[in-house]
């Protein structure tokens, strides 16, 4: 198996993922993941596709990530993981499936539109 080049998608965040077979090093933006998402919580969204296929420590991933909040890049990363995962072995596609890990979440922030301070917030109303 050669390297495996996906993309994954967030809000306006881009994750750009190289894996290949390894020893489970992942690194973001040439930094360790660890450091790069600093709390427990984003560290597992990182690392959830593998937990739920079972193959932690197999693959090697490097990151280009772009744009975007945190939380939306930690989204992003793993929507590439899962991606990349299922072109490895097309049997983890219905336990990627049934986690929700399949799915690209098209939410994203609302445009401000014009004679408004926000995309809804209205300017304070005066009757007199």
């Amino acid at each position: 198996m050669e390297v495996i080049n996906v993309i994954g998608r967030r809000k306006t965040a881009v994750a750009r993922i190289y894996m290949s077979p390894g020893s489970g090093e992942i690194s973001v933006n040439k930094r360790d993941y660890k450091t790069y998402f600093p709390t427990g919580i984003l560290q597992y969204i990182v690392t959830q596709a593998f937990e739920v296929t079972d193959t932690i420590g197999k693959y090697d991933v490097k990151v280009n990530l772009d744009g975007g909040g945190v939380k939306g890049q930690a989204e992003a990363v793993r929507l590439a993981i899962s991606r990349a995962l299922v072109q490895v072995d097309a049997e983890y596609r219905p336990l990627l499936k049934k986690e929700g890990l399949m799915r690209r979440d098209p939410r994203m922030v609302e445009r401000k539109k014009p004679g408004r301070p926000k995309a809804r917030k209205r300017f304070q109303f005066s009757k007199r």
